[in-house]
C-alpha cells in the first residue's frame, strides 16, 4: 500500500497546485481584455437620461457593487474567498443574473453531452482497434484509412459536415439549440423527445472523432504487443490464444488509459467549439457569449469550470491507471 499512497500523494499534490495556477489565471486573463463592461451595462440603464450627473452617479455605483475600482490584489482575494463559496458575483451582461445559477443551468448540458460521447468513442475507438490489429486482412484495410481520415478531422469541424450534411441539406436534424426554441422546459414526452433529436448531431461529431485517434493508437499497441517476446513464448508453451490475447490487450490498454488523461483537456476544447456551432446550451455556448460581453465574472467562472472538469477527469484516469497497472505500485517503491 505504501507504493500506491506515494503515487496517489504526488497526484494530489499536482492537483493542488495546478488548481492554484488555474485560479490565477482564470481571474487574470479575463481582466486583461479591452472594454469597460460596467459602461456596458450603465448604457443599457440610462437610455433615455440626459443628465449626466445621474449617469456618473450610476456608473460609480455599478463599479462599487462590481469591485472593479479595487486593487487587483484586492479583488483577487475576495474572487478566490467567494468561489469556495461558489459564489462567483453577478453577471455583467445579464445583471442582475447570479453566474452560479447561469453555470448551474449550462455545466449539465455540457457534462450530459461530453462525458457520454467522450467514453462511448473511446470504447469503440479501442475495440475496433484491438479488431483491427487481431484480424488484420480486411477489416485492418478498411479501419486504418478510415481511421486516419477521422483523426485528421477536429470535433468542431466534423461538427459543421454534420451540420450542413444532416441539417442543412437533408433537413432530418434541427440545426441548432437543445430543444425546440417554441417550448418551454417540461417533463413531457414531446420535450424529451425534442432533446434527444437536438442531441445527436452535438454527440456524434464528438465520438466520431475520438473514435478515429483512439482506434490508430490500440491498433499500433495491439500489433506491438502481439509481436512481443512473451506472446510467442506463451504460444510455444501451448498456452490457449484466448488467454493470451486477454493478456495483451489488457497491457495494450494501459496507454491509452495514459493517451485518454493526456488528451483529455483538448477533447473537451474542441468539444465546446462544437456546442458553439449547434448553439447547444452548454459552457462553450455560454463561454462565447461572455467573451463576446466582455463579461468578467461569468467568463472566469466559466473557464474556471471548464478546467476543474478536465482536472477532476484527469485525476480519476490517473487513479484508475495506478491502480489496474502494477508497475506504478513498483515503481513507487523503488524510487
Amino acid at each position: 500500500m505504501s507504493g500506491y499512497r506515494k503515487y496517489f500523494t504526488k497526484k494530489i499534490l499536482w492537483f493542488a497546485v495546478t488548481f492554484i495556477v488555474a485560479v490565477l489565471l482564470n481571474f487574470i486573463l479575463p481582466r486583461l481584455m479591452p472594454g469597460d463592461p460596467v459602461a456596458v451595462i450603465v448604457s443599457k440603464n440610462a437610455q433615455g437620461m440626459s443628465e449626466s450627473t445621474a449617469v456618473i452617479e450610476m456608473y460609480k455605483q455599478y463599479a462599487e457593487e462590481f469591485g472593479v475600482n479595487d486593487p487587483m490584489i484586492v479583488q483577487f482575494f475576495t474572487y478566490f474567498k467567494n468561489a469556495l463559496r461558489g459564489d462567483f458575483g453577478v453577471s455583467f451582461s445579464q445583471y442582475p443574473r447570479k453566474v452560479s445559477n447561469i453555470i448551474s443551468e449550462a455545466v449539465w448540458w455540457t457534462v450530459g453531452l461530453q462525458l457520454p460521447a467522450i467514453i462511448f468513442g473511446w470504447l469503440i475507438g479501442n475495440i475496433l482497434g484491438a479488431l483491427a490489429a487481431y484480424l488484420k486482412k480486411g477489416f485492418d484495410k478498411v479501419l486504418m484509412p478510415v481511421s486516419l481520415f477521422l483523426s485528421s478531422i477536429p470535433a468542431f469541424g466534423m461538427a459543421v459536415i454534420l451540420l450542413v450534411l444532416f441539417a442543412v441539406k437533408l433537413e432530418i436534424a434541427p440545426t441548432s439549440g437543445g430543444y425546440g426554441f417554441d417550448m418551454i422546459p417540461n417533463f413531457s414526452w414531446s420535450f424529451i423527445r425534442s432533446i434527444i433529436s437536438h442531441y445527436q448531431l452535438p454527440f456524434w461529431s464528438i465520438v466520431i472523432y475520438i473514435i478515429g485517434g483512439q482506434a490508430l493508437g490500440m491498433r499500433s499497441m495491439s500489433i506491438y504487443e502481439l509481436n512481443a517476446d512473451y506472446v510467442k513464448y506463451s504460444r510455444f508453451l501451448g498456452i490457449k490464444d484466448k488467454k493470451i490475447v486477454s493478456y495483451v490487450f489488457r497491457n495494450a490498454m494501459l496507454p491509452q488509459i495514459t493517451g485518454l488523461a493526456l488528451s483529455l483537456g483538448v477533447m473537451i476544447g474542441g468539444a465546446l467549439v462544437a456546442e458553439i456551432i449547434f448553439s447547444y446550451p452548454g459552457l462553450g455556448t455560454t463561454l462565447l457569449a461572455a467573451i463576446t460581453m466582455a463579461d468578467y465574472p461569468l467568463l472566469s467562472a466559466t473557464t474556471l469550470i471548464i478546467t476543474m472538469m478536465v482536472l477532476i477527469t484527469t485525476f480519476a484516469i490517473d487513479f484508475v491507471y495506478g491502480v489496474v497497472d502494477p508497475r506504478v505500485k513498483a515503481a513507487q517503491i523503488d524510487s
